[in-house]
């Protein structure tokens, strides 16, 4: 495959998680022109049934979007925990098709739950995925493809996926860099990490781990969240939710970040454009 050189943002951009909810006749294109039209600057390819593109379609869509950054996330089917070699197997083989297809299409990020601990001591969970992921980047170089893979901070204390563990494995492997779901720390949790100090702290973390860099690349993903002691339920529109995104926006603006946030409300293009205002 041959794939095209994709620029990073060079601000903080804002979109959708899949198509607009208000497009006609959604398919990737109309999509694409809608986010456009509703004055946002990326969209989410959503491959997290199935990667509903292909080569050629993939290359379509790279052809015809000139306007906004798309990122990618990837199938929900992944655990490269699994106990038995052939899911791990078939995890990393869903990764590498998303982040080839996606970046045929243009897309400038990939993310992905990445494991289960299925009741394991977290430092061999957190070995077994690394040895997984650098197989998965190996590939990726071999075959010219620079796209950014991001392993989620995650919901459910049952996932692996906390920023300490995604923190670390950008610091050991190339091509690697957070996804950070601040619902999702939130919620993981049990509703800490939703203060003006908290938030700062994140982003310290990031800075600390990553340096400026971290905070100039980075991948995020918002929205309001229902949740447990256990963890992630379901999402919530920000207003719906106890979620403080207003003191979170701002800390983003102290930090001077840069790179994508996308909305995965229920009303993904609602709340997208909410943060982009109140942003700007």
């Amino acid at each position: 495959m041959n794939f095209p050189t994709v620029k990073a943002p060079d601000k903080l951009l804002f979109g959708t998680a899949g198509i607009p909810l208000s497009t006609e006749k959604p398919n990737t294109l109309s999509g694409i022109h809608q986010v456009k039209k509703l004055g946002l600057d990326a969209m989410e390819l959503e491959f997290v049934q199935s990667v509903h593109l292909n080569e050629e379609s993939a290359k379509k869509v790279y052809d015809a979007n000139k306007d906004i950054v798309l990122t990618c996330h990837g199938q929900y089917f992944i655990n490269l925990n699994a106990k038995e070699p052939q899911k791990i197997g078939a995890s990393r083989s869903r990764i590498l098709k998303a982040a080839n297809i996606s970046r045929l299409a243009g897309a400038w990020s990939m993310t992905f739950h990445a494991a289960y601990y299925l009741g394991m001591e977290h430092e061999p969970v957190y070995k077994n995925v690394k040895d997984q992921m650098k197989k998965i980047v190996d590939e990726l170089k071999s075959s010219g493809n620079s796209i950014w893979i991001r392993p989620e901070t995650t919901g459910k204390q049952t996932q692996f996926g906390s920023l300490k563990e995604i923190l670390g494995l950008s610091q050991e492997l190339d091509q690697v860099m957070p996804c950070v779901d601040f619902a999702h720390l939130h919620a993981r949790t049990g509703g800490k990490e939703n203060s003006t100090a908290e938030f700062r702290a994140t982003l310290e973390l990031i800075e600390k781990g990553l340096g400026r860099k971290g905070l100039e690349n980075m991948h995020i993903h918002m929205s309001g969240i229902a949740y447990s002691e256990k963890g992630e339920r379901n999402h919530l529109t920000l207003k719906e939710s106890d979620f403080k995104y207003e003191e979170l926006i701002k800390v983003w603006k102290e930090f001077k970040i840069k790179g994508v946030v996308i909305s995965e409300s229920p009303n993904i293009e609602e709340d997208a454009k909410m943060m982009q205002r109140l942003y700007s």
